[in-house]
């Protein structure tokens, strides 16, 4: 897939110097970032939906308990 990105030339450069400095392409650093920035999101949906299960039933267990309940 190929995407097309409009930049001013402030960012453009910053993008290249960030790039250079970590010797990576700019596609690299693009696609790096969107990936990173998508994970951090998930994690916290994930960090939020366990939260709310918490919450509700704020019940603990102890890794002896966990490992007995699951026949470990």
């Amino acid at each position: 897939m190929t995407i097309s990105l409009r930049l001013n030339e402030a960012d453009s450069m910053l993008f290249k110097k960030y790039a250079e400095m970590n010797g990576i392409t700019i596609s690299e650093l693009v696609r790096q970032s969107v990936v990173e920035r998508i994970e951090d999101e998930y994690d916290l949906k994930a960090y939020e939906k366990a939260m709310a299960e918490y919450r509700a039933n704020p019940a603990t267990y102890s890794l002896d308990e966990a490992e007995r309940a699951l026949g470990l």
